[in-house]
């Protein structure tokens, strides 16, 4: 399949909906989805939304023999074990299909349980501590050994899991800085980031790849991902209308993590105007033009790459991805 995927928006997408794109990508490489409990942004956008990541993914499984990526934040909502045991589930029913991608997370998702809400740097010192725990399960288990682990945010004493793999997904990082992208480079499969800046993108996986170096490993058995956010409509009109709409957040030019209130985003969406996503989406009505940021990013090196059109809900724009977009790389 061609290195080009879907990335199923859950914030925006009913359950029906996700697997109707799901069904519409059945000739590309697959799909992926990020774990949400509530849409960024309310009410615009309100109504059926955010459906609960793994079980679109296991269904959408069963509509197309692609990828199943699925990316969520250990921790706040979900216990670093309990994310182990849905991802080896979902591994043991599409082998070789799904790899598991962890981000440090953000409020209106995450927040939601009234624990603390520690600053970004904490919330990366946990991610990378779930992924060493993860990892940890997917090794013992494997060889019928219990963990235990003790570390500063999560902890388990004699745990194993019983739905074994035969081999253990890929574990990436959802990184868009090179210090995170390095030491990604050190302690997980592979990275994870937003269609941003080629340069940008060039810097994070010369230091994902600098740090496996540092530590004796090869690119071999990685995989580097983007996720392509575009705004793609017949006209440019019709393109920012559906940004502004459904997407508001990529005009944002703030840091929005620590924001817990989708109402209160929707409040901020209204003072986002079409000018403010220039440089942070791709907003266009040329399949060329999509074409050409997907090859910039694959000719740096990334594995795949799964676009997003931030003004469409509906799946009709998966098939002319594949049909104008895809079938010309």
């Amino acid at each position: 399949m061609p290195p080009v995927g879907v990335a199923l928006m859950l914030e925006a997408l009913s359950p029906a909906r996700a697997l109707d794109h799901a069904r519409a990508a059945a000739g590309l490489r697959g799909v992926m989805g990020a774990d949400v409990f509530q849409p960024w942004i309310a009410p615009v956008n309100d109504g059926d939304r955010a459906p609960y990541m793994w079980n679109v993914l296991a269904a959408a499984g069963a509509l197309t023999g692609g990828s199943l990526g699925g990316v969520i934040t250990p921790n706040f909502r979900h216990h670093p074990a309990v994310i182990a045991q849905a991802s080896a589930t979902l591994e043991a029913m599409y082998p070789g299909r799904h790899w598991l991608g962890l981000s440090a997370g953000e409020a209106v998702n995450d927040a939601i349980t009234g624990a603390p809400w520690p600053r970004a740097p904490e919330r990366i010192a946990a991610m990378f501590e779930a992924a060493d725990l993860i990892g940890k399960l997917f090794t013992n288990s494997a060889a019928g050994r219990d963990t235990r682990f003790s570390g500063t945010h999560a902890q388990v004493h004699g745990a194993r899991l019983w739905t074994v793999p035969e081999v253990a997904p890929k574990v990436l990082i959802a990184t868009a800085g090179p210090l995170t992208a390095r030491r990604a480079g050190r302690e997980a499969d592979g990275i994870i980031t937003m269609g941003t800046s080629v340069e940008k993108a060039r810097t994070l996986l010369e230091r994902f790849t600098q740090g496996r170096t540092e530590v004796g490993k090869t690119r071999e058995g990685t995989l580097t991902v983007v996720r392509l956010h575009v705004a793609w409509a017949p006209t440019v009109e019709e393109a920012l209308t559906g940004a502004l709409r459904f997407w508001p957040q990529a005009g944002m030019r703030f840091n929005i993590a620590d924001i817990r209130s989708p109402f209160d985003l929707g409040k901020i969406a209204q003072l986002v105007r079409p000018e403010d996503f220039e440089g942070n989406l791709l907003v266009t009505t040329r399949a060329g033009e999509i074409r050409e940021a997907i090859r910039a990013y694959l000719d740096l090196g990334f594995d795949e790459v799964y676009v997003h059109n931030a003004c469409a809900t509906d799946a009709a724009w998966v098939e002319e991805l594949a049909s104008t977009v895809v079938a010309g790389l």
